[in-house]
């Protein structure tokens, strides 16, 4: 939806309770007309009232499905979820789920591909289609699928399709190409962004000459824009507004790369004279290679106007990326877009099973997913590696934060032997805050987390930190806090912390928090007992100065006292 805002429009007072359950700007009341107003600067609608009505206020405004926005339809009772327009192009689909999974409904959605598990031709992540995609994908669907050709310098970017031997007996085709190939009937052509165009320019350059001549220096080598991934240029460079003109206009980002990193760089051109200007003897040629990766290669050599320099260089692959996603709690509405986002544009989804059932809404059948049993963390962090090293964009999926008793640190560590690739470690909403949301707010002043766990890390170091966190008094969240075969550390732990808090310092276990089925025990810390305790369960001990107020866990920061900050 291109960053563009998403409305949820409704009617009626059950309509308007809905919507006001979405985390989309919210317009009660007058639907056809805001849907009129606002139908070419909105992303996305989701309109909740009867099918026909809607219907009827999107019909005069539809034009094609490359512009219209998204389009989805809600019933008052909050039971389907109908993408309704702008499936693929619009990303309607995408956000039938998502409205689905907010609201507790069943997403509906009825593009052929999706019903009968085709990857879209015009939704392939990382691909650009231009062509006949209805003809071609119809023929799919009619099992009689288009031969499907790669361009042999992109062998090594894979489209997910399903391939067929031979000629196509609809005549129908594919090809996978960076050329400037024309597409036509029966015909769809795929171009991946196995580009990256070198420019070095003088300053205050002419921003339209160094488009027209990144434009002329593509179409002489038969190459085409919409395969361009990213413009790259000299740090000193960063401010200059032609770049930044050429990148907003390619629609691709811009990557700065430091003078001491591109003189490192061999290429065929280099100039002594740039060398004296910027301290590399190349930009052009050794930014497009630099960024393009390992493997690159020049499409084109430097080329020259008046005022800039411009190189081309085409990527040996996809340029793989691992993502190490939080997914909070497990329910969708504590569920970042950031995460929705990572694990949505993955080819590969990697992650222990349970897990990886909290995404099934945003899951694709052109996605590989691998599911793993609880206990093969390692294997799980290695597989992701090596596939986001092959190239491939892998998100690989934790509950809470990835980075508080997840995988991104053991994901880091294994990084340097699994070739090191590009990663991003995408934050969640953690079983601690999670847990102190449902109980009120223990972890307003200072807190910890402890794991009880002594699976990988010693029980008499667990004690020690025990020990400090009582003496400290710090509110304190216990982590794994019992297990069947672990059923004696959790008493241990409390005895410790009673040792220096008064009987009645409030304590509380929140189990399956944010998701179906939480309970909460509310009690104290000589009162709680372990054996309602499970490894679903978070234990939250306040300090000294924590108090239930009515049912609520509350640590006071000190506000309206003396020294408060």
């Amino acid at each position: 939806m291109s960053g563009r805002p998403v409305l949820a429009c409704s009617i009626t007072a059950a309509g308007a309770a809905l919507a006001r359950r979405l985390p989309y700007e919210h317009h009660p009341g007058r639907l056809v007309a805001t849907v009129a107003d606002r139908w070419r600067e909105a992303g996305g609608f989701v309109l909740v009232c009867a099918t026909g009505i809607a219907v009827r206020a999107i019909g005069p405004l539809l034009g094609d499905k490359s512009s219209d926005p998204a389009v989805v339809c809600v019933d008052d009772g909050g039971r389907w979820a109908v993408a309704l327009a702008g499936g693929h192009a619009g990303g309607a689909n995408s956000l039938a789920r998502d409205v689905a999974a907010l609201l507790g409904a069943e997403p509906v959605v009825t593009t052929a591909t999706g019903a009968a598990g085709l990857p879209a031709l015009d939704a392939l992540p990382g691909f650009t289609a231009e062509g006949d995609v209805a003809a071609v994908t119809r023929a799919w669907l009619d099992t009689t699928p288009p031969t499907v050709a790669v361009d042999p310098p992109l062998a090594a970017w894979p489209t997910g399709l399903p391939l067929s031997p031979g000629a196509s007996t609809a005549g129908m085709s594919v090809l996978v190409t960076d050329a400037a190939t024309p597409a036509g009937p029966s015909r769809v052509v795929l171009r991946p962004p196995s580009l990256v165009v070198g420019v070095g320019t003088s300053a205050g350059a002419d921003p339209e000459a160094l488009h027209s001549l990144v434009l002329a220096t593509l179409a002489g080598h038969n190459l085409h824009p919409a395969s361009v991934g990213a413009v790259a240029t000299v740090e000193a460079k960063r401010h200059e507004p032609a770049v930044l003109a050429l990148a907003s206009r390619l629609h691709v980002p811009l990557r700065v790369i430091p003078a001491f990193a591109l003189a490192a760089v061999d290429v065929p051109n280099p100039n002594p004279v740039v060398a004296a200007a910027v301290g590399t003897p190349s930009v052009a040629e050794a930014a497009a290679l630099l960024a393009a990766g390992p493997g690159a290669v020049l499409a084109v050599t430097k080329r020259r106007s008046p005022e800039a320099t411009v190189a081309v260089a085409r990527r040996a692959g996809p340029q793989g990326h691992l993502a190490v996603v939080g997914l909070g709690p497990g329910d969708a509405a504590h569920r970042t877009p950031a995460a929705a986002a990572a694990v949505r544009h993955a080819t590969t989804v990697v992650g222990y099973g349970a897990y990886v059932d909290l995404v099934a809404d945003l899951l694709a059948p052109s996605q590989d997913v691998l599911r793993y049993p609880i206990g093969a963390e390692a294997e799980r962090c290695s597989t992701a590696l090596r596939r986001a090293a092959a190239g491939e964009r892998v998100a690989l999926i934790c509950s809470g934060d990835a980075g508080v008793y997840a995988m991104a640190s053991l994901v880091l560590e294994l990084a340097p032997a699994h070739g090191d690739p590009p990663v991003t470690v995408v934050p969640g909403v953690t079983a601690a805050l999670a847990a102190a949301a449902v109980l009120g707010a223990p972890l307003a002043h200072d807190h910890a987390s402890i794991s009880l766990s002594d699976l990988l890390t010693p029980w008499p170091v667990i004690e020690g930190r025990l020990r400090a966190v009582a003496g400290a008094d710090l509110v304190v969240s216990l982590y794994n806090p019992r297990s069947r075969r672990r059923t004696q550390q959790l008493a241990r732990a409390l005895a410790i912390l009673a040792a220096s808090r008064p009987p009645a310092t409030p304590a509380a276990v929140v189990s399956n928090a944010g998701r179906p089925g939480q309970a909460v025990v509310r009690t104290t810390v000589t009162g709680l007992d372990p054996a309602t305790v499970d490894m679903l369960s978070l234990v939250v001990v306040g300090s000294t100065t924590t108090r239930w107020i009515g049912d609520r866990m509350v640590t006071p920061r000190g506000y309206g006292t003396a020294g408060s900050a």
